[in-house]
């Protein structure tokens, strides 16, 4: 047996496994805890591509892994987290079969797994919002919920026809033909990646400003700067 070669599928698992350990804690309503371990399985997801590559051991199994694993991190889990709170009492109601409708991201998740693994145009840059950050963006509304005290912002993430907008909106743009621009800097060229570094430093302002609040904005505005470069790109 190569042993290099077992190094990125057991990272892949590791992936898979923090999955699951998230999908317990979101079971018990820890959120915290649930987001904790999406953004482990997240990182894990990261380096066994990087393992990959760098041993030249990448090949089919590792290819179906990776999306099985993120199918329960970042597909499962975020479906289950917006059923949780579609649950909720304040929203359709404990007993309501609507809450069930928050699994639609679990399916639009699978779908864009099955079409990445096919589709050759997103080797450096993607085509619809990836999996892992759509995941973060739905496990981030409950902590949002939880450390925040506006008024305004419990009486958006708690309505029922708002969560419903937001588990479309999360299955379409994973989904849709909308080029996002690449994160990836190869090397330090401040005239080539400008939109990258103008980014990511709006983000990490935004995270330490915002904290849990900031997870999604810097998520939508990702996607937004994605559009807009677009559009500018076509003129």
């Amino acid at each position: 047996m190569n042993i290099k070669a077992q190094i990125p599928n057991a990272i892949t698992l590791l992936n898979l496994f923090c999955g699951c350990i998230a999908l317990v804690f979101a079971s018990e309503m820890d959120f915290k805890m649930a987001f904790f371990f999406v953004a482990l399985g997240i990182f894990f997801d990261f380096f066994d591509g990087f393992f990959a590559r760098k041993f030249n051991v990448s090949g089919p199994l590792g290819v179906q892994l990776d999306s099985l694993a993120d199918m329960v991190t970042s597909g499962f889990v975020p479906g289950f987290v917006m059923f949780k709170l579609m649950s909720n009492d304040a929203c359709f109601g404990a007993e309501s079969y609507f809450s069930y409708l928050g699994f639609i991201i679990t399916l639009g998740s699978c779908y864009r797994l099955a079409k990445f693994n096919i589709d050759e145009r997103q080797s450096d840059s993607f085509i619809g919002l990836p999996t892992p950050a759509n995941a973060l963006f739905i496990l981030s509304l409950p902590l949002v919920l939880l450390t925040t005290e506006v008024a305004f912002i419990h009486n958006i993430l708690r309505n029922p026809w708002v969560l419903l907008l937001i588990t479309a909106l999360s299955a379409y743009i994973m989904n849709a033909e909308i080029p996002l621009f690449s994160l990836k800097i190869k090397n330090f060229s401040f005239q080539k990646y400008k939109l990258q570094i103008f980014f990511l430093l709006v983000s990490i302002i935004m995270l330490v400003v915002l904290h849990y609040l900031a997870i999604p904005l810097v998520i939508l505005t990702y996607v937004i700067l994605s559009v807009i470069t677009n559009l500018v790109q076509k003129k």
